[in-house]
């Protein structure tokens, strides 16, 4: 399938992209070859390839959770800059 640089006006039209015009010819000729491929790709044999989301098996690298004791709120706040009312006190960042 060849993409024209009619076809590349409208598809960046509809994205919102402005594409140089002595752009235009080079990237129909990009999204052709894009097409082109996935063309080739199609007419490949997948009957018994077993579907996958990863090249090689995964094993879950996680430790289990172990509940351990944790600091206290004023162990906490004890090495703040500044704090209010049981909390950290940060500068106001949206007005």
């Amino acid at each position: 399938m060849s993409i024209s640089k009619k076809d590349v006006e409208y598809i960046a039209a509809l994205s919102r992209i402005h594409v140089p015009e002595d752009k235009l010819e080079g990237v129909a000729k990009n999204l052709s070859d894009i097409v082109g491929y996935v063309e080739q790709l199609q007419q490949l044999n997948l009957k018994d390839v077993k579907p996958t989301s990863h090249a090689v098996p995964l094993s879950n690298a996680l430790r289990l959770d172990v509940v351990k004791p944790s600091f206290s709120n004023a162990e906490a706040l004890s090495i703040a800059p500044e704090a209010k009312d049981g909390c950290f006190k940060v500068p106001l960042v949206i007005e």
